[in-house]
This record gives structure tokens, sequence and C-alpha cells, in this order.
């Protein structure tokens, strides 16, 4: 007899919102997820450390295949630094590593703050997830490795005190670009003061379309015992590709599509394509393809046709 073969899980496809807790890694959250979705996969659109809660957007099915317009998204911050200790991970999990008496006031964090803001050079936390000599950094922090990470460039779009409840602590918001880490803007900002500080609470508001207002905690959706109520709570692959203008086209279209072939398309569709893009890119020929508004392939748009570069085949999921 033919061994027959596994079954993986569900063809479970979408965006979730999801509002990751303090203490729950996001490899941890995708993992739960994973499960309660019985999905064949899961992944998430840009990490956010254990001791942080907020929008951890949760990719399921196709929807892996968007994840990088999800990490490349805009995201806002809101953060407390706790000053008078310094720790090696800039967060309150890390091991003291000086103390100061000095206090900063917020108009002189305020002013700090208008340093940061457009294109700036930000050295990454030695406690982070890029890779040195093919290791991960905070392992090699851990291990008490000397080693020295490189600037890179990051977009900073605002940041602005919002609260400073004692002399202690100071509320920031931040809104950045991708490759952004607020210990490390932590960090730059004691220095700066010539204070010690590190960051007591920290919170990601928004990542791209995502935001806290419509969040769903991973509680709530352990407490839903329809499979029909979890598949609700996902949106659509196309959530987060915001920007990119959408060509709806016939089933017949969408099934070329699928097969990696290029269709033609109506003169008037060009001209909606032209209107709905860029204008200051020109260059820039991308579109979504959707039918009955099921995301079907991202391509370019050229001389009057559609060339698929990215595919979805995304099938439906009984509730039952």
């Amino acid at each position: 007899m033919a061994r027959q073969r596994k079954r993986k899980g569900d063809p479970v496809s979408g965006w979730l919102n999801l509002f990751k807790p303090v203490e729950m890694t996001s490899t941890q959250a995708v993992a739960i997820l994973k499960r309660l979705y019985n999905a064949e996969k899961v992944g998430h659109g840009g990490t956010l450390d254990p001791l942080a809660d907020g929008i951890l957007p949760i990719a399921f099915g196709e929807a892996t295949k968007t994840v990088q317009w999800a990490m490349d998204s805009e995201k806002e911050y809101v953060f407390t630094i706790q000053w008078g200790v310094s720790t090696a991970s800039q967060d309150a999990e890390g091991e003291v590593t000086a103390t100061s008496d000095a206090r900063p006031t917020r108009e002189a964090v305020e002013a700090v703050l208008t340093n940061y803001l457009g294109v700036i050079e930000q050295v990454p936390p030695k406690f982070s997830a890029i890779k040195v000599d093919g290791k991960r950094a905070y392992d090699l922090a851990r291990e008490g490795e000397d080693f020295e990470l490189k600037p890179r460039e990051v977009m900073v779009h605002s940041a602005s005190a919002i609260g400073m409840p004692d002399a202690d602590h100071t509320v920031i918001h931040v809104t950045s670009g991708k490759g952004f880490y607020v210990r490390a803007m932590a960090r730059d900002i004691a220095f700066d003061l010539e204070c010690e500080g590190h960051i007591s609470q920290l919170r990601r508001t928004r990542v791209g379309a995502f935001s806290a207002p419509d969040a769903v905690a991973i509680s709530a959706l352990q407490e839903m015992t329809e499979k029909s109520d979890l598949l609700a709570a996902l949106k659509p692959l196309q959530s987060v590709l915001t920007g990119i203008p959408d060509l709806a086209v016939s089933p017949a279209d969408a099934a070329n599509l699928r097969q990696g072939r290029t269709i033609m398309l109506m003169p008037h569709v060009v001209e909606a394509w032209r209107e709905a893009r860029n204008p200051a890119d020109e260059d820039d020929r991308l579109a979504l393809t959707t039918c009955n508004g099921t995301a079907v392939a991202l391509g370019d748009v050229r001389a009057g046709h559609f060339e698929p570069v990215r595919v979805f085949n995304i099938r439906e999921v009984q509730s039952a």
C-alpha cells in the first residue's frame, strides 16, 4: 500500500494584526498561532523584543510571500527611558554597566531629539539579530565576544518627548523606517545627554497599515471556539501592499497568471494604473492583480501587458 502523505495543516492565507504581550518572543507567537490555526505556513513581519509589547504582523500561507513589505513599512513606537542606569542590552533585561545621578530635563531631551530626524547613521545594538560572520550578534554578546557592528542609515520621520512622569523617566514617541532600533536610539540619547539610561518599557503601536486600535490579542484568539471566527480575524494578503496600484482581472486572466503567464491589459486598465502609481517614480512598473477581491499576482506593467513576478495561490479553508 502507498504510504499516505502526512497532512501539514490547512492552507490558511492572510495577515493577522497581532498585539504581542510582554515576555513572549516573536518566534513563540508564531508557533502558538500555527497550532491555533492548524496552518501550513506562518511567519512574522518584523521581530519584536520579548520585553516589548505591541503590533506584530503575522503572515499566514501565501501572505508570507509579502513579509518584506511589512518589514520595510513605516513603524511607530512609544517607549520609556529610565534614567540613572545603563545596561548591556539597553533594556531592563541586561546586566547593569553604569550608574549615574544625572537626570536630564524634558527640554534637554526634546532638544537632543531634533538631531535624530531624517536619515541618520545608527549603530545597531550588540544584542540584536544581525549576523556577524554567520552568528547572531546577541549570541556573541552573551558569550562575551568582542566585536563591532557597522553603522547603517535609517530614517526617522518624527521623534518627540510626550511625557515625563517623574525625573527618572521620559516617554518618547518615534515614527521610523525599516532597520531602526529603539534601543540604539535610547543608548545614543543617553550618551548625548551625558546621562545613563535604558528602556524600561517599549510598545510598537503601528507597522504600516496595522495599528493598535484594531489589533487582536492571542488570549482573545485562544478563546474562540469556531474556526470561522479565527479566519474572520485575518486581513487580506494585500493589506501590507499599500501604495501599489490594484488591477482587477477576470477569472480567466487570473487562471493564466497563476500559471505564470503574461496577460494583455485593456487600455483603460493601463490608464487607471498610470493614474494610481507614484508620479515621482516613473520607473516603478509594479502592480497587484486581484480577482473578486482576492490577490492573484504581483508583477510589472509593460507595453500594455502584465508580467507576473510573484504569484499567489490562495485556497479556501473550510470553517468546520
